[in-house]
């Protein structure tokens, strides 16, 4: 991918010298997780026994509540291998900023860009305490994107997935989540949370994030060099919930999805980047098998 030399973003956030230490998930998190793990009941099966442990002096709130984090500046010396990573993430995000902008014109909307903070290991978010191990994540709550960038060691190593291009197709599809998000579709897939079909809605919200990717390569085709979509689509293979699943327990459960199979995410990105049009990017409108 051609890069050097081009537009930084000025939305990103060098968070690298600051360390987050004590302190829990905000409410919101720890809601989000009991219902995605127990359901209704075991919420509230949860917060009965979380009154009873107050009352009985066994339960701090204020450590549940993330009360107790505190964000302190640390002395960080980065490597020039992270400094390079920190541009080119930086062109990448500018590169999505121009080639956004330019579509919700198009629609007759205004796109409102995101900011990308690069942290390491745990930082706080609107969304709950950031984990290095979580990977690169977005967050509607505050509208940002969030990334430790020894990910993209994990990408290499861990995930056979090297190259710049899959690099920035990741960022490219948290980027899609923002639009998601911009364009009030990620509202809706979170109002079913909790329902038996809510694993099956993430899926397709995933799978048009990597369409939302896909259209981003396609209007940045002229920076491509040979072998950037092979890249992209390795990454894209890499990190299906079936491949996943292989390795990390054996074996796989379909049911449990909530980003897609090695061949759909591949499949939605190239759709993207042979289309180029948001207006081709409906993953809710088909049956769940023909996705």
């Amino acid at each position: 991918m051609k890069w050097q030399g081009r537009r930084q973003s000025g939305n990103v956030e060098d968070a690298r010298g600051k360390r987050m230490s004590g302190g829990g998930l905000p409410l919101a998190g720890i809601i989000q997780a009991v219902l995605r793990l127990l359901g209704p009941k075991g919420l509230i099966a949860l917060v009965a026994v979380g009154i009873i442990g107050w009352q009985m002096g066994l339960i701090d709130p204020a450590s549940l509540l993330g009360g107790g984090g505190q964000v302190t500046d640390v002395e960080y010396q980065s490597s020039a291998e992270e400094e390079r990573l920190l541009q080119f993430v930086a062109v990448v995000l500018a590169d999505t900023e121009d080639v956004w902008t330019a579509e919700f014109q198009r629609i007759g909307r205004q796109y409102r860009e995101p900011e990308l903070v690069i942290y390491k290991s745990r930082y706080p978010t609107g969304c709950g305490t950031g984990d290095a191990r979580m990977g690169p994540f977005y967050c509607p709550a505050d509208q940002k994107i969030y990334i430790d960038l020894s990910f993209y060691d994990s990408l290499e190593q861990e995930f056979s997935a090297p190259g710049d291009f899959a690099q920035a197709y990741v960022i490219a599809h948290e980027v899609g989540h923002h639009v998601q998000t911009l364009l009030g579709i990620s509202e809706k897939v979170a109002a079913r949370r909790g329902q038996p079909d809510y694993n099956e809605y993430s899926v397709r919200l995933e799978l048009q994030a990597d369409f939302l990717a896909g259209l981003w390569a396609h209007h940045n085709r002229h920076y491509l060099e040979k072998g950037d979509i092979e890249e992209a689509m390795r990454a894209a293979n890499q990190i299906g919930d079936d491949a996943i699943q292989s390795r990390t327990q054996g074996k796989i459960t379909p049911h449990a999805f909530t980003h897609g199979t090695s061949e759909q995410r591949m499949r939605w990105f190239m759709s993207g980047q042979e289309s180029g049009r948001l207006e081709d990017s409906d993953t809710f409108d088909m049956p769940y098998e023909k996705l």
